[in-house]
């Protein structure tokens, strides 16, 4: 695990899918970004919404959403990578089902 110097409250986590940044104490950035996607309402209350749904305090959301927002691509990459590894799986499922 590697802190980030530029972003406090981020950290680096190595693991089979490669290196992905995450809150200190918490879920990966991508996952809470996510969450905060998904969330209904706008502004403030997607953040209230996602923290309620991550057990998180609001703060925590924010810093995730501060690094995100310096790190745009990065984000979107691991999302569309967990995204496809999630389909994967359902196929899988679908078709296990079918046997």
């Amino acid at each position: 695990m590697t802190v980030s110097s530029s972003h406090p409250g981020i950290v680096y986590r190595s693991g089979p899918s490669g290196r992905r940044s995450a809150l200190v104490a918490g879920p990966d950035v991508s996952e809470v970004v996510t969450a905060v996607r998904h969330a209904p309402g706008r502004g403030d209350a997607k953040i209230r919404d996602a923290a309620e749904q991550l057990g998180l305090p609001e703060e925590q959301i924010r810093v995730a959403i501060d690094f995100a927002a310096a790190h745009v691509q990065e984000i979107n990459d691991r999302i569309t990578l967990n995204d496809t590894a999630a389909e994967r799986a359902r196929a899988l499922s679908r078709g296990a089902d079918q046997i």
